[in-house]
């Protein structure tokens, strides 16, 4: 089982953005001391939501500041990026980290975000397998021209080629999908490509994610050893205590303010409602969903999950409190109490 966390540079009410990317950066840091895999970076823009407009970015800071740590993007939205700009960084972080990094990709929302980048609701709504394609092919092919309704340019060289890393990685980075939906759960599968799944949803909701994916990639016709050995990766949160009612305390006081603010900062670039889940009622149920409570539930919980999803990689929430002490703490708390309970 690999546990990493998930960093989300959350801005909680009365802080700054300094203050939340201080946090994110320290978490990290600390998370590598911890003996964490891995460090998933969110991506968002113009939301106190969370205050990192640029994984790949973030990602770069962290890869040159931990020796042994994992980082990837948690998602880079192909929807505002091009796709071989986005993949000549990955293949740059790819070479430089010695195969370190893993590049998680999504479609993001229908945000104003798609407007102020100039891309455009088609490039949310229609857009995404192609822009998907476009990158995996700069981070398989020695060269590459285009000829699609979004991208067309002559044949030009991939430089650097991620198939030169000096270390023992494999030929160029992990590529992970956010999957939300029946429809991007084809679409990973059917290019082999292992999935992330939200904090938002329960162990049977990603179970029947997993099992659907292994059928669409059978049916692509995707080797069976691919299928078997594809390394999902779990989203959820995880707030450590001696007691799960203190735990829970923690993440009730903190994350309603948070997501009230960044939640309803959200815009849409055509003006569509977006019903805006309940706050508090999000907070408790995410507390319900995920390992949250003393070590030994957490351990506990992190097992059943793997056990009902096939799940063997997880992304945790470990800023629930907004506190960068106790974001600490409870790192330390997961590497050094809980991670031995797993084996």
């Amino acid at each position: 089982m690999h546990v990493g966390s998930f960093v989300l540079a959350a801005r909680f009410p009365g802080q700054g953005d300094g203050e939340a990317l201080h946090r994110a950066v320290r978490s990290a840091e600390v998370a590598e001391e911890a003996g964490l895999d891995t460090v998933w970076l969110a991506e968002h823009h113009f939301v106190p939501y969370g205050t990192c407009p640029s994984a790949i970015t973030l990602a770069a800071l962290l890869l040159g500041r931990t020796q042994r740590l994992r980082v990837g993007t948690a998602v880079s939205v192909l929807p505002t990026a091009h796709p071989v700009a986005l993949g000549e960084q990955a293949a740059l972080l790819h070479i430089a980290s010695g195969g370190r990094f893993s590049l998680g990709v999504g479609r993001g929302g229908p945000w104003v975000d798609l407007e102020v980048f100039g891309s455009g609701l088609r490039a949310y709504e229609e857009g995404f397998p192609e822009s998907l394609d476009l990158l995996l092919r700069w981070l398989r092919e020695p060269s590459v021209a285009a000829a699609g309704e979004q991208f067309s340019f002559r044949e030009v060289p991939v430089v650097p080629r991620p198939s030169e890393c000096l270390t023992e990685a494999a030929a160029g980075p992990e590529v992970v999908v956010a999957c939300t939906s029946p429809h991007s759960v084809r679409l990973a599968a059917e290019r082999g490509l292992p999935m992330l799944l939200g904090m938002h949803v329960g162990d049977e909701e990603k179970a029947e994610m997993v099992v659907l994916w292994r059928e669409y990639a059978r049916a692509a016709g995707r080797p069976a050893d691919e299928i078997r050995a594809a390394a999902h990766v779990s989203a959820g949160v995880c707030q450590i205590a001696d007691r799960r009612t203190d735990a829970v305390e923690t993440l009730t006081k903190a994350m309603p303010g948070w997501l009230r603010q960044g939640l309803e900062a959200h815009v849409t670039v055509d003006g569509r409602h977006r019903a805006m889940r309940d706050p508090l009622a999000y907070t408790e149920l995410l507390c319900g969903l995920h390992p949250v409570g003393t070590p030994r539930l957490c351990a506990d919980r992190l097992a059943a999950t793997s056990e009902r999803t096939g799940i063997s990689r997880f992304a945790l929430l470990v800023e629930g409190s907004g506190d960068l002490a106790a974001t600490e703490e409870n790192v330390r708390r997961l590497g050094a109490e809980v991670l031995p309970q797993l084996g």
